[in-house]
């Protein structure tokens, strides 16, 4: 696939046991896997703690490389540690409520319980930024539903094409 037209991508695992190197972590493997032979190249990727200054600075490190869309794949549950949906409120500009009922609706049928996901998602400049849960099934069944319809609405955040509907897409 041509790399000049591929989406950019980063991908931030937020663990705190993977970022101290106790635990290996299984889902970037997932992340490369599922990519390959699509739309989406795996640019940046970058494994922090818990810790919301982290989290944070991960994203604007891989936010200033002018990706298209950034997924955290960790802390997005109940722990007293899980604080990736609150630093990902503060840093977006807009927030994008349908994707996040989206992946959970879809979620909730493959575990009953996605329904404790706090993920969020929204934009910041030209970037998209989608919280995942740290599953590596989850990780790879969401991007499975997900990027099949991501690329539109990518490129219109890039301005890269000006319509709202995809060719042959219906909204009735």
């Amino acid at each position: 696939m041509e790399t000049l037209n591929r989406l950019r991508t980063g991908v931030i695992i937020i663990s705190d046991r993977a970022a101290e190197g106790t635990r290996p972590d299984r889902t970037l493997p997932i992340f490369a896997t599922v990519l390959e032979d699509t739309d989406f190249i795996l640019e940046r990727k970058s494994i922090v703690s818990d810790d919301p200054g982290e989290i944070e600075r991960a994203l604007y490190a891989l936010q200033a490389e002018n990706l298209d869309i950034i997924f955290t794949s960790g802390g997005t549950g109940f722990s007293p540690r899980d604080n990736t949906p609150e630093v990902t409120r503060l840093f977006v500009e807009r927030l994008t409520p349908g994707l996040d009922e989206a992946i959970r609706s879809y979620s909730q049928k493959k575990s009953p319980y996605a329904i404790y996901s706090r993920a969020v998602s929204g934009i910041r400049g030209r970037t998209l930024i989608i919280n995942l849960p740290g599953s590596p099934d989850a990780v790879q069944q969401i991007l499975e539903f997900l990027l099949p319809t991501l690329e539109h609405p990518l490129r219109l955040l890039k301005g890269e094409i000006k319509e709202c509907h995809p060719e042959g897409a219906r909204h009735d």
